[in-house]
């Protein structure tokens, strides 16, 4: 994962050669700064750039070196789009790789997207997945939110719901959002912070 340096008298002919030579096209080509030489004599442009497929082994490589001293056997599924990089590891043994409510993988994905984005001046979006874990535990935190939503407004009293991280509990946020009855708050410090499922006024 190597930046490359690259000039022209346009940013546009200093995009040409860094074409040429790296031998990619411009979607594989990530532009990390633009910096204008001026003087005198000459005007040049200086762009400092890296190639996403290098990007995209580094994080492969990453990855299964990790899971090897974990004594396991994985395979990767890469989609990219646009600035989006998503991992899929289906591995013998998902349970180690995933941890306790995803905490491995959690773990994992802070891990990567800091190695990667450390190099770049605007972060690429890195997301990791086991076996489709997230996927599944995405509609799980949906389904229960909207579950103890109806609890909620039948028995009219607010919920708390069990400790989540920050990516789970906006996950309860989004999937109440829109709710005619009810509305959600985040209670508490990390790592126990919690969301609570309140009445609208309204409904009281």
């Amino acid at each position: 994962m190597n930046k490359y340096y690259y000039e022209g008298k346009t940013k546009d002919l200093a995009l040409e050669v860094a074409l040429g030579e790296l031998k990619i096209s411009e979607e594989d080509l990530i532009i990390n700064s633009v910096e204008e030489k001026n003087s005198l004599l000459k005007k040049n442009v200086r762009l400092e750039v890296l190639n996403i497929n290098e990007i995209v082994t580094f994080i492969k490589e990453t990855i299964n070196e990790i899971a090897k001293g974990m004594n396991v056997e994985a395979n990767l599924e890469v989609r990219r789009r646009e600035n989006t990089i998503s991992v899929t590891i289906f591995s013998d043994n998902n349970s180690i790789l995933i941890g306790k409510n995803g905490k491995n993988v959690a773990a994992l994905q802070l891990l990567i997207r800091q190695m990667v984005n450390n190099k770049l001046n605007n972060p690429l979006s890195i997301v990791i997945d086991v076996g489709n874990y997230k996927e599944k535990r995405v509609k799980s935190i949906e389904s229960l939110a909207r579950r103890l939503a109806r609890e909620a407004y039948k028995t009219k009293t607010e919920i708390t719901m069990d400790s989540m991280n920050s990516y789970e509990r906006r996950i309860v946020h989004e999937a109440l959002s829109k709710d005619k009855y009810v509305y959600t708050e985040s209670v508490g410090e990390e790592p126990n912070r919690k969301v609570v499922i309140k009445l609208k006024e309204e409904q009281k």
